[in-house]
């Protein structure tokens, strides 16, 4: 008996959430009976509850669960075990107990390792009795992920990742480096580990299904991880390369990244779209890089959607709201088109009634407010004042609702849905030739 690809950790608030929820999983997706977050409930009957088809694990706390260490916690799985569950999870340093018939149920051993420590090497070349291992480790950078590379795909049912949201690559990135199976949070509960993904994002960026073996993309920056890149870019990455959020706020951080995982190709966000193509010796601000042999080359694909998105619009001022990379993108765009910016920011700006005065036809929201449902519209009072005479608005922001596009209604309209799928088109023509 193999582990399915997906072990999806039930983390409900019910037992009755988690056991409709368990039932409903397809074959490749085995759910893992957490005991420890489930303790006022009898374990022999939650195993009945899901036909025997589950992970039990009874995670003590000095690895990361919630049971405490001695011998009730190995009695509630033995509990477990005796009502008939496939799979049990037992710590990699102790011993196989008497009460454990693996004719009947079959042994992972795991082990979580704390932070700073890597011993995956160590641990493989001493591998206790078991039918499945898991090793599990925490990313403090993002080239952290590069060092279990070479240690999967060896032909062992293996699973080793790591935990934050710096080591998303590593749980994304399992099948392409050879490991056996990936951990997921259900779609209707949240995470039971930092960087755990929910499996229907998973399954819609292709984990199960790229090739072993297939490159590393992604987008750089943060926050990444609300990015639709990954949503839009897999599906025409046809499984040689795995577009994943790449969560990065330091230059020098994300060119280790590059290099580590030798990643031929990505998008680029705030706050790298300047540092980062300066690190590569380009000029910035771009959004997508590529290697073209040993040298970096790259573009701006956000200058090309606002550009097709402005070209039709009247002629005169902008009030341009913002100063970071996507401000000074949108800047050198409406100059090239013949509008006259008048741009501010939290570093300064002019008054209301100058605002007024210029009478801007159009405004474009480059700042990140909008990010978070509670965010509020940025400069209201100048946004007030240039009301008046303004006939269109754009928004980078590509949330459904912010406050900003509320504020916006009836004016000729640019969303950041639309900037992005515009730009990202353009994005994809270069990912897929790399």
């Amino acid at each position: 008996m193999h582990l399915p690809f997906f072990i999806v950790t039930l983390t409900h608030a019910t037992w009755d959430a988690a056991r409709s929820y368990a039932l409903s999983l397809p074959e490749d997706a085995l759910p893992e009976l957490r005991l420890d977050l489930f303790p006022g409930h009898d374990a022999a009957e939650l195993v009945r509850d899901l036909g025997g088809r589950c992970l039990v694990t009874n995670r003590r706390v000095s690895e990361l669960g919630k049971a405490e260490d001695g011998l009730a916690r190995l009695e509630r799985l033995r509990a477990a075990v005796e009502a008939g569950a496939a799979w049990v999870d037992l710590e990699w340093e102790l011993p196989i107990p008497a009460w454990l018939d693996r004719s009947r149920t079959k042994l992972l051993r795991s082990v979580h390792v704390v932070p700073g420590v890597f011993d995956l090497d160590t641990r493989l070349a001493v591998l206790p009795e078991g039918d499945a291992f898991k090793w599990v480790g925490h990313a403090a950078r993002l080239s952290d992920n590069a060092l279990l590379k070479p240690l999967l795909g060896r032909g062992l049912p293996l699973s080793a990742f790591l935990m934050g949201p710096k080591g998303l690559p590593s749980r994304c990135l399992q099948r392409a480096w050879g490991g056996a199976f990936t951990y997921a949070a259900p779609d209707d509960a949240g995470a039971a580990a930092p960087g755990q993904v929910a499996l229907s994002t998973l399954r819609a960026w292709g984990c199960a299904e790229v090739g072993e073996g297939a490159s590393l993309m992604g987008v750089l920056g943060s926050p990444v991880l609300h990015s639709k890149g990954p949503a839009f870019h897999n599906p025409r990455l046809g499984g040689k390369a795995l577009y994943l959020p790449l969560e990065c706020a330091d230059a020098d951080e994300a060119v280790e990244a590059l290099d580590a995982l030798a990643i031929p190709a990505a998008s680029i966000t705030a706050p790298l779209k300047a540092s980062l193509p300066s690190k590569l010796g380009l000029q910035g601000p771009l959004n997508t890089i590529w290697r073209e042999g040993s040298a970096w080359r790259g573009a701006n694909t956000d200058a090309d959607a606002l550009r097709a998105a402005l070209e039709g619009r009247i002629r005169g001022t902008v009030l341009l709201l913002g100063s970071g990379g996507v401000a000074e993108t949108s800047k050198a765009v409406a100059s090239e088109l013949g509008f006259t910016v008048l741009q501010v920011s939290r570093g300064g700006h002019p008054e209301p009634p100058v605002i007024a005065q210029a009478a801007p036809v159009g405004v474009i929201q480059a700042t990140s407010l909008g990010m978070n449902p509670e965010d509020p519209r940025p400069f209201p009072d100048l946004l007030d004042a240039a009301r008046p005479s303004l006939r269109w608005a754009v928004e980078w922001v590509y949330k459904e609702r912010t406050a900003f596009s509320r504020w916006a209604e009836g004016l000729d309209w640019v969303d950041g849905a639309s900037l992005f799928t515009a730009q990202a088109e353009r994005q994809s023509a270069i990912f897929r030739s790399r």
